[in-house]
């Protein structure tokens, strides 16, 4: 089943790196991921999207847990959320194509971002099939080039990521400042 997972990390640099190479070390495909800024600063949202079943998703998620720099973790499939990717594709249009294409961009609710003599760039947003379907329809006008998102997710309504995140830090912080770096502590990951 296709899942996805909204992760907060600390915005430091590898942190990438480390998420992406434990899920492919444990042997998972990731179908999109996006990573931006939060409104808090110094930490950062990804959205990592996979097909993978139920058992996976209870290691993948427990695994992430596991790096440093991870702040939360949380399995937006099972809870409403709304999701949207985004799309701009660069059409061939001459003069005689460019009404039609116009008429094309409004049905699906994109715009036109920029004209030039010989081609159109239309942005998209939406239901990943959403942007599919208006692909194939301009694919007889030519396609010049095509640049897309992956999936961002927010869970709706007054329960957030973001709140649960933050809860995550405050207590991360909390015991980070109570334990002394020499405290022959050890820990592995």
């Amino acid at each position: 089943m296709q899942t996805t997972f909204i992760v907060h990390v600390e915005d430091q640099p590898g942190v990438l790196t480390r998420v992406t190479s434990l899920i492919r070390r444990r042997g998972f495909n990731i179908e999109s991921l996006t990573v931006g800024r939060t409104e808090r600063p110094g930490v950062s949202r990804m959205t990592i999207v996979m097909d993978v079943d139920a058992i996976a998703v209870v290691r993948i998620e427990a695994h992430l847990y596991k790096l440093v720099n991870v702040i939360s973790v949380e399995n937006v499939t099972p809870v409403p959320a709304v999701y949207r990717d985004l799309a701009m594709i660069k059409v061939a249009a001459t003069e005689a194509s460019r009404g039609p294409i116009i008429q094309l961009v409004q049905v699906f609710r994109a715009r036109v971002v920029d004209i030039s003599p010989d081609s159109l760039i239309i942005e998209s947003t939406g239901a990943g099939e959403k942007i599919d379907s208006l692909v194939e329809m301009l694919k007889p006008y030519g396609v010049l080039e095509l640049a897309r998102t992956g999936r961002v997710a927010m869970s709706r309504g007054a329960g957030t990521a973001a709140a649960a995140a933050a809860a995550a830090y405050a207590v991360r912080t909390a015991i980070d400042d109570e334990i002394p770096l020499d405290s022959g502590i050890s820990c592995s990951v």
